[in-house]
């Protein structure tokens, strides 16, 4: 009939439900009706892969699965939006600056955490504006960057990008932080290594009852992924990156990010960004 989307593989609205309540559980993404053709779209390359004819036996099979499974993972990294680019929401790396520059004066190591790091724009426009303000490419600062999608951290961890991602960086910054590529690699540009071992990239959900790494971070980038979760996950997800900060830490958040709900937890101090609710301001 007209006007019907000739599917290759059996979709239900059953299927879509049960879709959406497997990625909430498993790392709080709140999918609306709206994603229905993305979700068969992106899943739909699981189940040609696996030989599947319908969502319904791909779905059983990923449920009969153990949680570490690697069709667990596929199954997330399918469903995780990532859009990023370097030094997104610019204002953010001008405030982080002049953060940077108060910690120098102080003085010792400095820890920072991007804990939506997607394919690593954001944490190398960290590190960069990390090196700009000490003037080495040695700075007293590590930087982790976690992200539920095994997939984009494996391009951040690589550093290699068309040279197309780097066009909105002024010439100054393509020579100093990046590589060119040449014969089989031209078109490509490589985070130079000094920059790479400033980082470590490691996968993490944010949903994990508690968050592995101990040191009080002075900078946490939280930005353009609390959008994909309902408010109490928000404020599950806030009340645990909050023990990770300091008085004076900040947390930066997407532009369409709001926590009033959760002011408690956190108070805003700037454009999206927040600090520890009763930290000194």
């Amino acid at each position: 009939m007209a006007g019907l989307v000739q599917r290759d593989f059996d979709y239900t609205d059953r299927d879509f439900r049960r879709v959406c309540e497997l990625i909430r559980r498993r790392v709080g993404i709140a999918l609306t009706d709206s994603k229905r053709d993305m979700v068969y779209s992106r899943l739909s390359r699981r189940l040609r892969a696996l030989g599947l004819p319908r969502f319904a036996d791909y779905l059983a099979y990923l449920e009969s699965r153990p949680e570490e499974d690697e069709e667990w993972q596929q199954f997330t990294n399918a469903l995780t939006t990532n859009l990023t680019s370097f030094f997104r929401e610019g204002h953010h790396f001008e405030v982080l600056a002049e953060q940077l520059a108060k910690l120098k004066a102080r003085g010792g190591q400095v820890d920072l955490w991007c804990c939506a790091a997607s394919t690593g724009e954001e944490p190398y426009s960290i590190l960069i504006t990390a090196c700009e303000v000490w003037g080495s490419m040695k700075p007293p600062v590590r930087l982790w960057a976690t992200d539920v999608d095994t997939q984009v951290l494996e391009t951040g961890s690589r550093g290699i990008y068309p040279i197309d991602r780097v066009a909105s960086l002024s010439e100054e910054r393509k020579k100093r932080f990046f590589l060119r590529g040449t014969g089989a690699n031209e078109g490509l540009v490589r985070v130079k290594p000094a920059l790479r071992e400033l980082v470590e990239f490691a996968p993490l959900n944010l949903l994990d009852v508690s968050y592995p790494k101990t040191p009080t971070f002075a900078a946490i980038f939280c930005r353009n992924v609390m959008i994909y979760f309902d408010k109490p996950t928000q404020r599950e997800i806030l009340a645990r990156l909050v023990q990770k900060m300091g008085p004076d830490s900040l947390l930066y958040t997407g532009h369409s990010e709001n926590y009033m709900h959760a002011a408690d937890i956190v108070v805003p101090c700037g454009r999206s960004l927040y600090r520890r609710a009763g930290a000194a301001g």
